[in-house]
């Protein structure tokens, strides 16, 4: 079916600012969906010609659509979500939205509500319950003063207020104790931080931190020194030992760029250098090697099943690595990163004997493919490390063609040992987070799960009558959950409902329903609230193609005067070097 390009904005997106930066696949817009947009386009034409209806009926209709576009957004990250979940969610949506758009704009120009979003988005890509994104949502409306936190308990849950609490304790109580950040009282606050405060508050605090760091370019430039240096010293490790490590690694890296822009800027150059073509070096790499891998018979006979991981070393990891070890670019063997993880099979007698066979036989495969350093590598499953990590470490050059590469350390490991040194005691990530001691790293690892696991059992499904014996569709949830009484249509009333809980008066239903009511019985059918989401998602769309443009532009033109920079830089510090001579 042929695809159209973008088209200029329809009624509905002129009544709403969402701008979020989306993350996921974009869809293409079809024509059927195209004529779906123009035939409410054209509804929406005449019922605007024709009504006398105030702005505050806008405002009814353009919350609606902030409600529909956020659920939906939120909830296709999310991997598993129950309808307690989607409740929980839906509630925490409605309750903010209203606050949020009637606060001012941030310091840094965005919308609270855009805000507010991009914190829940964040926590939603890691995976977070309910809970803790509805807490991500509402936070700014309680620190503004707007929401109460007996309000949040009364309204949405107990969990949630209480995150809120445990989430304002961290940043605040955190906040007051940083006086002096050497490395003995970042450590010992982190350690404090890890004992006393619910895990899930401060993933909550990390998120936050996150998104302000990605939004600093509005502050003096001292202020940004100020936080990149609390960020670096505190919470990036914090996101180690938590396990969050794509935050923690852009904390860092962040950080850097505000802390070191010129050191930065010279190792995401070189860095950058060693790109070729459209694909990523490191994919190259990993489906040259799974290839191998799965075309070979003696491992298929070890192994169920067979996956490869890539990274790239941080610019943060790396200039650490430039620095510390006194090593030249190209000696630092660990900028490429392959993770090979093994499943053995398990209809055999000795599944651990077979899976270390198997992690063997496959840097056999590997020394066929690319050349080994041998003295770089490391046995670690048959000499385990003393808080019980296992894993083969090898290093391997993948020039070629005359072109040097960044030597490319590879990981072999089963996906017990995997576990075990991602989420168990022999996590890195737990030696970052400031915890050596194994006890210690232990009772952390029960904290965390006793956490996840009371929240589950919170968020878990119950038996209802409402809906009973029809399976929810997932682009379904926003009609289940405003179609109160389960008849299978949205009524007057209940859209009416809705837009009073939203703080719009419930007659602005009146025109939506006129809007979207295609066969005009006075109320939506599923198929009628579909395409009015497809709408939702097409504007969508168009919008965040915009943001991506506008990054990408950002970005070349950072990168532009950020070389101008060096050229000045050089030539003053070339100036002063013939001054001193």
């Amino acid at each position: 079916m042929e695809v159209l390009h973008p088209i200029p904005r329809i009624r509905i997106a002129e009544l709403t600012p969402y701008t979020l930066r989306r993350q996921t696949r974009q869809t293409p817009v079809t024509v059927s969906k195209f004529n779906s947009v123009i035939r409410l386009r054209a509804r929406a034409c005449s019922l605007s010609s024709s009504s006398s209806s105030s702005s505050s009926s806008t405002e009814g209709e353009k919350m609606v659509v902030e409600l529909v576009g956020a659920f939906n957004e939120l909830t296709e990250r999310m991997n598993v979500l129950s309808s307690s979940s989607s409740r929980l969610l839906f509630k925490s949506l409605k309750l903010s939205i209203p606050v949020l758009q009637s606060l001012p704009l941030c310091p840094d120009s965005r919308s609270p509500l855009t805000k507010a979003l991009s914190v829940a988005l964040l926590l939603a890509d890691l995976q977070m319950d309910a809970e803790v994104i509805s807490a991500g949502i509402l936070i700014q409306a309680v620190e503004a003063g707007a929401v109460s936190i007996k309000q949040v308990r009364d309204q949405i849950g107990i969990g949630t207020s209480h995150l809120l609490h445990e989430g304002l304790r961290v940043k605040y109580n955190v906040n007051s104790k940083v006086h002096v950040l050497d490395d003995e009282t970042a450590a010992a606050l982190r350690k404090f931080c890890l004992t006393y405060y619910d895990i899930r508050a401060l993933i909550l605090d990390l998120a936050i931190k996150l998104d302000m760091m990605r939004h600093l370019d509005y502050l003096p430039r001292y202020q940004q020194l100020m936080l990149s240096l609390d960020v670096m010293k505190i919470h990036a490790p914090l996101a180690h030992a938590v396990a969050t490590n794509y935050v923690s690694f852009e904390l860092e890296d962040l950080s850097f760029r505000y802390l070191f822009p010129f050191s930065y800027l010279y190792v995401d150059t070189w860095l950058r250098s060693h790109e070729t073509g459209s694909k990523p070096l490191i994919d190259v790499y990993k489906d040259r090697l799974l290839q191998s891998l799965r075309t070979d018979l003696v491992l298929g006979d070890m192994v169920e099943d067979v996956s490869v991981q890539g990274r790239y070393k941080s610019r943060y990891s790396t200039m650490k690595k430039l620095l510390s070890d006194g090593r030249k670019p190209e000696e630092v063997n660990d900028v490429l990163g392959l993770r090979v993880i093994l499943k053995p099979r398990s209809d055999v007698e000795n599944v651990s004997e077979v899976g270390e066979r198997s992690c063997y036989r496959t840097r056999e495969i590997i020394q066929s493919v690319w050349k080994e350093l041998p003295h770089r590598t490391k046995d670690y499953i048959a000499r385990p490390k003393a808080n019980g990590y296992r894993s083969l470490h090898m290093a391997v050059d993948v020039s070629d063609n005359g072109k040097t590469r960044p030597l490319m350390e590879i990981q072999i490991r089963t996906a017990e040992m995997d576990m075990l040194a991602v989420n168990g005691t022999a996590s890195h990530s737990l030696y970052k987070g400031g915890l050596t001691d194994p006890e210690e790293a232990k009772r952390l690892k029960a904290i965390m799960l006793a956490a996840a696991e009371l929240a589950a059992l919170r968020l878990r499904d119950l038996p209802s009558t409402i809906h009973k014996g029809i399976e929810i569709d997932e682009r379904d949830r926003v009609f289940r959950l405003l179609d109160k009484n389960g008849d299978g249509r949205i009524s007057i009333e209940e859209l009416m409902e809705v837009m009073e809980e939203l703080g719009a008066p419930g007659e602005d239903a009146r025109q939506m329903m006129q809007l979207l009511d295609s066969n005009s019985d006075g109320s939506l059918s599923s198929d009628e609230f579909d395409l009015f989401q497809k709408q939702v998602e097409f504007m969508r769309n168009l919008e965040d193609r915009d943001d991506q443009y506008k990054s990408m532009l950002n970005e070349k033109l950072q990168m532009s005067d950020d070389s101008g920079l060096i050229q000045v830089y050089s030539k003053e510090l070339g100036s002063r070097l013939a001054n001193l001579d």
